[in-house]
């Protein structure tokens, strides 16, 4: 089978291939890629924004990368020479996902083209991106972004105009692939026309081997995977630190990412506006000695850090089926999420983890204390979460069922063959 697929990043095949950064995220993608490649009979053409054009050819595998400013036409071109019976579209948050699917759609080969969704930006925006953050720290930009020209309203803002492209993208695709009741209503919303496919996805290979242990711990450590941005929810995080510090002065949050603490005057000016009000927050909350900034992290990195960490945390304002949660489950870490989005779909409150309101920060302490108070509980969402995981994050079946999407969409007519 010949399958053409458009990402937001270069698949680790890729970059390993052209020499280049993949970059720490998108994890999914790195391992269905070395999946697909390792089977006989399967092509992958790779499709990846970069800089200068990247291009190039290892085994069944091509690859090339896309201006910023790419349109339509520079997909249908490679599309046309490489004739493929599938073409998978990975996310719509980036207008080129809709650039590819206009193409698709000209090329005649919409019927055998499905669209992932990952996040969708146009709910993140509208609904959720400033959820906890006061409102004058989304209006007024810190001397950073007064600098280069934006600030926190402005970059919600552009979550709502790149919201447009991406219900676009929907609105004309004819098959979708999600993993949670959340995206499926979601996309049901913009598109009632489109079919849903469900497959759920894999995890990084590093996170398939370990097993957390509470004997191997930093007791009272909390871990969070990302602070860059207000739907992640730090700011909630903090507070609730704040209410578990009183119980447990030893307590530590660890999260990924450079300090919000820089070693000059000039490093702190060029701060943006959500990490100058975590700082803020941080001191007004006496917390400079509970958190820790790591920099950051590779796979195996962030593995480590699972498997030392009392308890993972998940405080983000919304999310879809977040991998952060699921490389804990599957390590048997201990998570306590905000329930938002697709997360009630990877574990059950009070069997798996805990659930709590994501603006109620009181709650995630309350949760968090639980776990400290009871070792038992925690040997016990640990084992409960691993068995489930394992199971949502099974590479062998996540494969079979996305092979047999790729085989229903191109027996369905429009495709090059």
């Amino acid at each position: 089978m010949r399958l053409a697929w458009v990402c937001n990043k270069a698949p680790l095949p890729v970059s390993r291939a052209a020499g280049i950064d993949g970059g720490v995220f998108g994890g999914w993608l790195d391992s269905t890629a070395s999946s697909l490649l390792g089977m006989d009979g399967t092509e992958l053409l790779v499709l990846f924004p970069g800089g200068e054009e990247v291009s190039g050819h290892a085994g069944a595998l091509s690859f090339c990368s896309f201006p910023a400013d790419v349109q339509p036409s520079w997909f249908a071109d490679r599309l046309k020479a490489f004739k493929p019976d599938a073409v998978h579209v990975w996310g719509t948050e980036a207008p080129h996902s809709l650039k590819a699917v206009e193409a698709a759609c000209k090329l005649g080969i919409d019927a055998s083209t499905v669209v992932s969704i990952q996040g969708l930006v146009s709910i993140y925006g509208r609904y959720h991106y400033s959820e906890g953050v006061p409102e004058p720290v989304m209006r007024h930009p810190s001397f950073g972004d007064f600098i280069r020209r934006t600030s926190l309203e402005k970059a919600r803002l552009a979550f709502i105009r790149h919201g447009e492209a991406e219900r676009e993208c929907l609105r004309l695709a004819k098959h979708v692939i999600g993993r949670t009741e959340w995206d499926k209503a979601c996309a049901y919303q913009v598109n009632p026309n489109a079919k849903y496919h469900h497959c759920n996805e894999s995890l990084r290979d590093e996170f398939y081997a370990g097993d957390w242990k509470l004997d191997a711990v930093e007791r009272h450590s909390l871990f969070v995977s990302q602070c860059s941005y207000p739907v992640k929810g730090f700011h909630y995080a903090l507070q609730a630190l704040s209410m578990l510090k009183a119980d447990y002065p030893d307590v530590v949050l660890y999260t990924t990412g450079e300090t919000v603490f820089r070693d000059s005057l000039k490093r702190n000016l060029g701060r943006n506006s959500y990490q100058l009000y975590i700082a803020r927050l941080i001191d007004e909350l006496g917390l400079r000695d509970n958190v820790r900034f790591l920099g950051p992290l590779d796979a195996h990195a962030m593995r480590d850090r699972y498997l030392r960490t009392h308890v993972f945390v998940s405080p983000s304002t919304i999310e879809n089926s977040p991998n952060s949660v699921g490389e804990a489950m599957l390590l048997g870490c201990p998570v306590v999420s905000s329930n938002v989005g697709g997360v009630s779909d990877l574990l059950d409150h009070g069997k798996e983890g805990f659930l709590y309101q994501s603006s109620a920060p009181y709650m995630l302490a309350w949760y968090v204390k639980r776990l400290f108070d009871d070792d038992s509980l925690a040997m016990e969402f640990s084992h409960a979460s691993r068995e489930r995981s394992s199971k949502t994050h099974d590479r062998d079946a996540n494969l079979s069922t996305l092979l047999r999407i790729y085989e229903s969409i191109s027996s369905s007519g429009g495709s090059f063959s």
